[in-house]
C-alpha cells in the first residue's frame, strides 16, 4: 500500500512539474509574442516604407513620372483594395453605425482632401525635388508641428514647472533646428568607401540621391507643408474615430474621396495626357507595392501592434528611416550623398523622441490628476499613419 502511495506521489509530482514546464513555454511565448514580435514588425514596416519611398523617388527621377498621377494611381488601387477589405475587417462588429450620413461625408471629405489631395500630393513633389534622407526628416517633425498646432488651437495648457511640456518646447526646438539644417545645410560628399562588389552591383537605375530636377530648398519646404498638413489630418481623423469607430471603413471613404479630389489636380497640374499612360515597368510595380503596402499590410500591423503594446507603440519606431536611407546613401551613393543631410536627418530624429517623451509625460500626469483616460488624444498621431507610410506612411502611401 505505502509503495502504492508513493508511486502516485511521484506521478503527482512529475505531472505537476510538466504542467509548470508547460506553463513556463507558454509565458516564453506569450512573451515572444507581445514584446519581440511587434518590435521586429514595425521596425520592417518602417524599413519596407523607406525602400518603397527610394523606389518612388527613382520612378520621379529616372522615369520622369508624376508626382500627382503617382498619388492618384496609388490611392484609385488602394481604394479598390480597401472597399472589400474594410467590410470583412467589421463583419463581426456588433454595432453597424451608418456611414452615408452627410456630417460623416463632410468629415471624410475633408480628411481626403487634407490627408491625400494636400498632404501626400505636397509629400511626393518634394520628393520628386529633394532625397528620401529629407523625407525622413521631415517626416519627424509632425510631434513638433502638432504641439505647435495644439498651443495656438488652445488644446493644451503650456505648464513650464512640467517635464513633460520643458521636453516639448525643447524637443520642438530640437526638430525645427533639424529642419532648418536639414534644408540650408548639406555639407561635404561621403567619401566613395563602398565596398568594389557593391559599386559594380549598385544599378544605375537607383541613383536617386542624383536627380537632374533636385532643387534640395523647395523639396524640404514641401515636405515641411506636408507634415504640418498631416498634423491637422490627425486632429481630424482623432474625432472621427471617437464618433465613428469602424476605422477601416472610414479610412475606404476618405481615400475615394482623396483619389477623386487628387484626380482633379492632377488634371489642372499636368496637361500632358501622355503622363497617365502606365507601362510594364519599374513605374507600374512601384505603384501596385504602394498601394498594397499602404492599405493593407502597414495599417492591419499597426493596428495589431497597437491593440498588444498600446496606441502609442507606433511612434516610437518612425525615426527608424533614418539609418535605414543614410545607410543606403552611404553604401551605394556616398559620392553624392552629403554628411550634413544625414547628421540633420539624426537631430530631427533627437527632437522627435524627445517631443514624444514629453507628449507621454503631460499624458501619464493628467491621467494621474484627472483619475480618467482621457489625455490630449487630439494630438496623438491617429490609429493609421499617413498614407506610409505607408501608408503611410502613410504612407501611402505618403511618405512622410
Amino acid at each position: 500500500m505505502g509503495d502504492t502511495l508513493n508511486k502516485l506521489a511521484k506521478r503527482a509530482t512529475s505531472l505537476a512539474n510538466t504542467e509548470i514546464e508547460r506553463g513556463r513555454d507558454n509565458m516564453g511565448v506569450k512573451a515572444v509574442v507581445e514584446d519581440i514580435l511587434p518590435c521586429t514588425a514595425m521596425v520592417l514596416i518602417e524599413i519596407c516604407t523607406i525602400f518603397l519611398t527610394i523606389m518612388a523617388s527613382t520612378t520621379m527621377s529616372r522615369l520622369g513620372m508624376s508626382p500627382f498621377v503617382f498619388v492618384v494611381y496609388t490611392n484609385a488601387l488602394s481604394s479598390i483594395i480597401l472597399l472589400p477589405y474594410s467590410f470583412l475587417y467589421h463583419r463581426r462588429d456588433k454595432i453597424q453605425a451608418p456611414l452615408f450620413t452627410f456630417p460623416l461625408l463632410l468629415r471624410v471629405s475633408l480628411l481626403g482632401l487634407v490627408g491625400v489631395t494636400i498632404a501626400q500630393n505636397l509629400a511626393f513633389a518634394g520628393l520628386s525635388y529633394s532625397s528620401p534622407i529629407v523625407a525622413c526628416g521631415m517626416a519627424n517633425q509632425i510631434p513638433a508641428f502638432t504641439f505647435i498646432l495644439a498651443i495656438f488651437l488652445r488644446k493644451i495648457k503650456v505648464d513650464l514647472k512640467s517635464q513633460g511640456s520643458q521636453a516639448r518646447i525643447i524637443g520642438s526646438l530640437i526638430s525645427i533646428m533639424g529642419a532648418l539644417s536639414i534644408t540650408y545645410y548639406k555639407g561635404p560628399v561621403v567619401k566613395q568607401y563602398s565596398p568594389f562588389f557593391l559599386q559594380l552591383a549598385r544599378p544605375r537605375l537607383l541613383a536617386v540621391f542624383t536627380s537632374t530636377h533636385e532643387n534640395w530648398v523647395l523639396g524640404c519646404i514641401l515636405f515641411a507643408a506636408a507634415s504640418f498638413a498631416l498634423c491637422i489630418w490627425n486632429i481630424i481623423q482623432a474625432g472621427t474615430i471617437r464618433k465613428h469607430p469602424q476605422v477601416m471603413k472610414i479610412v475606404f471613404l476618405y481615400t475615394l474621396f482623396g483619389t477623386i479630389q487628387s484626380a482633379i489636380l492632377a488634371l489642372l497640374m499636368e496637361k500632358d495626357l501622355r503622363v497617365w499612360r502606365l507601362e510594364l515597368n519599374m513605374e507600374l510595380l512601384v505603384i501596385v507595392l504602394t498601394a498594397i503596402f499602404g492599405s493593407l499590410i502597414r495599417s492591419s500591423v499597426q493596428m495589431w501592434c497597437m491593440r498588444l503594446k498600446g496606441a502609442s507603440f507606433p511612434l516610437f519606431f518612425k525615426p527608424v528611416g533614418i539609418p535605414t536611407a543614410s545607410t543606403c546613401g552611404c553604401l551605394l551613393f556616398a559620392e553624392t550623398f552629403h554628411y550634413g543631410s544625414m547628421f540633420s536627418a539624426i537631430i530631427c530624429g533627437l527632437g522627435y523622441y524627445t517631443t514624444l517623451w514629453g507628449q507621454l509625460k503631460d499624458d501619464e500626469t493628467s491621467k494621474n490628476i484627472k483619475g480618467s483616460t482621457s489625455t490630449t488624444s487630439d494630438e496623438k498621431v491617429p490609429l493609421l499613419q499617413e498614407k506610409e507610410e505607408g501608408e503611410e506612411e502613410e504612407e501611402e502611401d505618403s511618405p512622410v
